[in-house]
């Protein structure tokens, strides 16, 4: 069974969808379900195209986490894309709830990491940690929403569970994100969201911004 998909934009050479939280962006050990799979299916129906369908994953969400995923239609597009993110030209905006008093309003966090791959556990190191890698983003504090705080990041560079981490470790837990030290239990998901994306045309070389809206379970928490 594939998963639905919610398309944001598509052209002959890109692909933006909208993941929802608790999919996988692509296949692991367990064999279920993915945003590629979906990606390829529709792809496949749309056109009309016999045999196998292309989708190049040029960055993913972690599986709790939804909003705007990019992926490519071609392989030209595909590497110019992965290019884009690897010199960090992608502009990237996400959304959190979170727990604590977010103080100052706004500010840089800058932290070494490092990840345990056998628990999947990401860490903050000392800074000279041959192991660890430097993870710099911004976050503005928007608006209290109950008992929670709504923060709006802008990461600059894209480590795995790098605003899970950086936030938690400041007091700031994102809202059902128990690995990292959230009190609020949710179902399938953490309150993290991929609000928009702007990145360069593989082929006309122009601006692309897309954006998702947050996901409506969002309205139920901070009652």
């Amino acid at each position: 069974m594939t998963a639905s998909l919610h398309v944001l934009f598509e052209d002959n050479h890109c692909l933006v969808v909208d993941k929802p939280a608790g999919l996988l962006t692509m296949g692991d050990h367990t064999g279920e379900p993915t945003l590629v799979d979906a990606a390829r299916a529709y792809i496949k129906h749309k056109h009309n195209k016999p045999g196998n369908v292309f989708v190049g994953v040029v960055h993913r969400l972690d599986r709790p986490v939804s909003g705007v995923v990019l992926l490519a239609r071609t392989s030209k597009s595909a590497s110019r894309l992965s290019e884009q993110f690897r010199v960090r030209t992608v502009e990237k905006t996400y959304l959190a709830l979170v727990e604590g008093t977010v103080s100052p309003p706004e500010g840089v966090l800058e932290d070494r990491l490092s990840k345990d791959r056998v628990r999947n556990v990401v860490e903050v190191v000392d800074d000279d940690d041959d192991d660890g890698q430097d993870c710099v983003l911004a976050y503005r504090r928007l608006r209290n929403i109950g008992r929670l705080t709504l923060v709006e990041i802008r990461p600059e560079t894209g480590r795995s569970h790098q605003i899970r981490v950086q936030l938690a470790a400041r007091g700031w837990p994102i809202v059902g994100d128990r690995k990292y030290g959230s009190k609020i239990n949710v179902d399938g998901f953490i309150a993290l969201h991929a609000a928009s994306l702007t990145f360069q045309h593989p082929v006309s070389r122009q601006p692309v911004t897309v954006s998702a809206d947050l996901p409506t379970v969002w309205t139920q928490l901070g009652k």
